[in-house]
């Protein structure tokens, strides 16, 4: 790979509204015990501090700690002995200490291969590391997933991106409200290709399991896009590009760490069906009211008919 190529995969790609995908390796991670133990203590920091100290001395990385974030488990008192004890994930935001004669996604998973198994030992006690690249990071799976998908069971080509976790402001008209905007949302996305169908929607379940504290997430922050291309050649570019990548707005230090997915369920197609549903419910509820009402509408023009209406009597 040449030097210009890995300049432009490390490229930040600027789209509409501010907004940029920026690169970047993320890696799930997840600490067992390497012998059966029981804790009664929270020992998540001294976990993020030794593998800090790991990447720095054995693989020449330095890992800010905002960019390494480890949850424990709700309660340690009831986890079996050989459960995990910890969980979250680590970000790799510098990427220029990677190797020049590799692609991004090489170095990604020969990082991934060197975390892979790590032992921590912390006073005594022995960890071992689970690494794993999210499903959501890795273009090859998705894209091997649909085309079999396609071949085998929905005899078609997707055409839909799934995002969730952006912020709703990003994706709004500042002086018109905070919430998810349908126009802007679509001058955005529109910068893949041409759109047929977009829904955009707050998503006040993303998040929830992350929450430590398991307190409530303030509601209307993240919101869910989901994006219908007209050509499968934008949705497989768009799905690419989104792929690995976090959302930046300009003048903001914040990276908003979003899911990517895509519509194996018809969501567009369900939404119709659901629709159409909703309006044969309501026209088969409007010709029962009509059936019922028709017996006394016509009793009621019976009696009042001109055969039953007694001949007035004029005086000659």
């Amino acid at each position: 790979m040449s030097e210009e190529q890995q300049k432009e995969e490390l490229k930040a790609l600027e789209i509409e509204n501010g907004l940029c995908l920026v690169p970047r390796v993320k890696l799930n991670l997840t600490v067992y015990p390497s012998t059966p133990l029981i804790l009664t203590r929270p020992i998540q920091w001294k976990i993020k501090r030794a593998l800090i100290d790991f990447l720095q001395s054995s693989l020449s990385l330095t890992l800010p700690e905002e960019d390494l974030h480890l949850t424990r488990f709700s309660d340690l008192k009831k986890r079996k002995r050989d459960d995990p004890v910890a969980a979250g994930t680590l970000r790799l935001w510098d990427l220029s200490s990677f190797p020049t004669d590799h692609t991004l996604l090489a170095s990604r998973s020969r990082l991934t291969e060197k975390l892979n198994g790590v032992e921590l030992n912390l006073e005594g006690l022995k960890f071992t590391l689970a690494v794993s690249v999210p499903v959501s990071d890795d273009f090859e799976s998705f894209k091997k997933d649909w085309e079999e998908h396609s071949l085998f069971r929905s005899r078609r080509q997707p055409d839909t991106v799934v995002l969730r976790g952006v912020p709703s402001r990003w994706f709004s008209e500042p002086r018109v409200s905070s919430k998810p905007s349908m126009l802007v949302t679509h001058t955005i996305f529109s910068t893949f290709g041409k759109i047929r169908n977009l829904n955009v929607a707050e998503d006040d379940e993303f998040g929830k399991d992350a929450n430590e504290d398991g307190g409530d997430l303030v509601s209307g922050l993240y919101c869910k896009i989901v994006v219908q291309f007209e050509k499968y050649r934008d949705f497989h570019d768009a799905m690419r590009v989104l792929c690995g990548r976090s959302l930046q707005k300009k003048g903001s230090r914040l990276k908003a760490d979003y899911e990517v997915s895509w519509d194996k369920d018809g969501f567009f197609r369900n939404s119709r069906n659901q629709t159409q549903e909703k309006n044969n419910i309501v026209s088969t509820r409007a010709a029962d009211h009509y059936r019922s009402e028709a017996p006394r509408r016509q009793a009621y023009n019976c009696r009042h008919s001109p055969d039953n209406v007694r001949p007035r009597r004029f005086k000659e």
